[in-house]
């Protein structure tokens, strides 16, 4: 809506036009993002309250976690509402980017509320295979209008460039249809990384919020110009003009982030389940793909990646072996049975994100 406005208005009125400007942009992003959250959720909490929609607690789980049940959930559906709005109003809707991962965020806040809602009202969500179909479906049909119907209108290709190496030097081209699926796998890993690591208060909102940064970076300097100097040109990353509006889409999740991380910090006041948890990855999955970060995203992503991987890790072992690797999955919960403290658990997995998000802007420089 601003760039629309500012099309029409900056002729008649100058401070328009900063409007045009995605830093601008993207800071009032973060803070429409963060007001909407920041004042909306007491009444949602005690909206859920009222309707008693509060979170179940796994039988399997670890003992201190029984105190938890009842504690509102679906809150995530407040961080959805914060990122479409924040993009409606400062987003270039125009953009094929910022339309398929708008597409996505929908598709999957659609899957992760009605899996929420089985949850609460038979007691039993969508089974995990049917919910994986879906989300195969949901991210192939995205990555398939872009590839067939929008590619052509950008300066996208279908290479995969290695981290920290030159992308004139080393890359590996992929047919079309086989990047459809990389991406795909990327995407929807990402949704479920994130919704496995949701299990601790706060725990899985920061790294979100710290990749969400990592991906702004990336998403700005592969569209920018600076005085006619191309910056992606410059640092020897893919240069992708238009791929700078993913920034405001970054921005927006960055400034909900903080608003749902005021009520989920522990002990938490809401959760915010599947229906957040699952848009949330589907964005970090998007911009992981779309900024042509895929291979990166393994450290960019890192808290995630780990998490995931100590559950695969876990169901491998025990189906060929019997045995387990951890004392339970994920990981987080394994800690938590060595007996740390929760608070302990979330903070060190929050620095570690931190740092890995460093590494990843520091690859820049390392080309």
């Amino acid at each position: 809506m601003a760039v629309w406005l500012q099309e029409i208005l900056r002729d008649y009125f100058g401070p328009f036009n900063v409007l045009r400007y995605v830093p601008f942009r993207a800071i009032l992003a973060i803070i429409t993002g963060l007001v909407i959250t920041w004042f909306l959720y007491p009444w949602l909490i005690r909206r859920l309250q009222a309707l008693q929609i509060g979170q179940t607690i796994r039988e399997d789980g670890p003992e201190r976690h029984r105190a938890k049940s009842g504690t509102p959930t679906m809150g995530g559906l407040l961080i959805v509402i914060a990122v479409l709005s924040s993009l409606v109003l400062w987003g270039e809707l125009r953009n094929p980017y910022v339309l398929l991962t708008a597409g996505i965020i929908l598709g999957y806040t659609v899957l992760g509320f009605v899996d929420d809602w089985m949850k609460i009202v038979r007691k039993k969500g969508i089974r995990g295979k049917t919910k994986l179909l879906w989300q195969f479906i949901i991210a192939i049909a995205a990555l398939s209008l872009f590839f067939y119907v929008l590619m052509p209108y950008t300066e996208y290709n279908t290479r995969l460039y290695f981290p920290f190496f030159r992308i004139d030097q080393y890359y590996l081209e992929l047919p079309r249809w086989a990047y459809i699926i990389f991406g795909s796998v990327v995407i929807v890993g990402t949704s479920n990384a994130v919704n496995l690591t949701d299990g601790l208060d706060g725990l899985a909102i920061v790294p979100s919020i710290t990749s969400a940064s990592v991906y702004l970076v990336f998403a700005y300097l592969s569209g920018a110009t600076f005085y006619g100097l191309v910056l992606a040109d410059y640092l020897f990353i893919p240069y992708l003009p238009g791929i700078n509006e993913l920034a405001i889409i970054a921005a927006s999740l960055i400034g909900a982030g903080m608003g749902f991380l005021w009520y989920n910090s522990y002990p938490a006041s809401i959760f915010m389940g599947d229906v957040g948890s699952l848009p949330i990855g589907g964005i970090l999955g998007s911009l992981a793909v779309f900024t042509k970060n895929e291979l990166l995203s393994v450290i960019i992503l890192g808290i995630f990646v780990v998490e995931a991987l100590s559950v695969i890790a876990q169901t491998t072992s025990y189906k060929l072996r019997g045995k387990r690797v951890f004392r339970m999955a994920p990981i987080h919960h394994h800690y938590e049975l060595k007996g740390w403290a929760e608070p302990k658990i979330i903070i060190r997995f929050w620095i570690i994100s931190l740092l890995l998000g460093l590494v990843a802007l520091a690859s820049i420089k390392l080309r």
